[in-house]
């Protein structure tokens, strides 16, 4: 799971980091609450984890700002070491999932941190299929079909188009992308993604007359876009 730690104290950071990446966590660490908003506006997190205490913007407001841009089920983890009471409450009325004082051991965090992805998440696990206009994608199959027709594509192509769709109209990087169909294989040359891409758009006609368009992100990645196809 990709997770976002927001923390102005290097050390913690580290130990958060160590604490999550065996679990297979991908931890993305911001040391500032504005960097963290620019992100979360151009990429996805599976859960975020908030500071109060820091310096450029306090964790409460970057709470409020996710709370009302982000997808209202993305977990938020507070940890800090604000303990008093009318701390906890505050925040978890404000929309934290759940809030840890420092210090923490490792074990205890990582629990935490599952807790909340399992119950977060396991809503999906069900899921055989899912339909984007036209297309509609067999999870468990791994297949596609436009239209009822079915789509020839390889394992790579399929989970490329999928993050696309469930990413409609969202900036994805590159690394985003590589990250979350490649896994590990992170150093893949930069000619494999794009080859990917360019056999998705092929495959899918992914074009303006059609409803859709895939568009390069120069220095970035991708984005596909939903457009309005003129009435004929």
């Amino acid at each position: 799971m990709r997770i976002a730690i927001l923390d102005d104290d290097p050390s913690q950071l580290q130990f958060v980091t160590k604490a999550l990446t065996p679990a297979g966590h991908s931890c993305y660490v911001f040391t500032e609450g504005r960097a963290l908003i620019h992100r979360l506006q151009r990429e996805t997190f599976d859960l975020v984890s908030l500071d109060w205490n820091v310096v450029d913007m306090p964790g409460d407001l970057v709470l409020a700002w996710i709370r009302q841009n982000c997808d209202a089920n993305l977990p938020v983890l507070f940890m800090t070491s604000r303990s008093r009471e009318t701390d906890i409450i505050s925040a978890l009325n404000a929309g934290a999932d759940d809030y840890v004082t420092k210090p923490v051991a490792a074990a205890m965090l990582l629990a935490r941190v599952t807790t909340l992805l399992r119950r977060t998440y396991r809503q999906e696990l069900p899921i055989a299929t899912q339909e984007f206009g036209d297309y509609l994608f067999n999870l468990q199959e791994g297949r596609l079909f436009r239209r009822g027709e079915a789509i020839t594509l390889s394992q790579k192509e399929f989970q490329v188009a999928l993050l696309f769709f469930r990413n409609l109209a969202r900036p994805l990087s590159r690394a985003h992308i590589i990250e979350t169909v490649w896994k590990h294989l992170a150093d893949i040359p930069t000619r494999t993604l794009d080859t990917h891409v360019s056999a998705v758009r092929v495959k899918l006609d992914l074009k303006p007359q059609n409803g859709y368009c895939i568009v390069p992100i120069y220095g970035y990645g991708y984005r596909l876009e939903k457009l309005e196809v003129p009435a004929a």
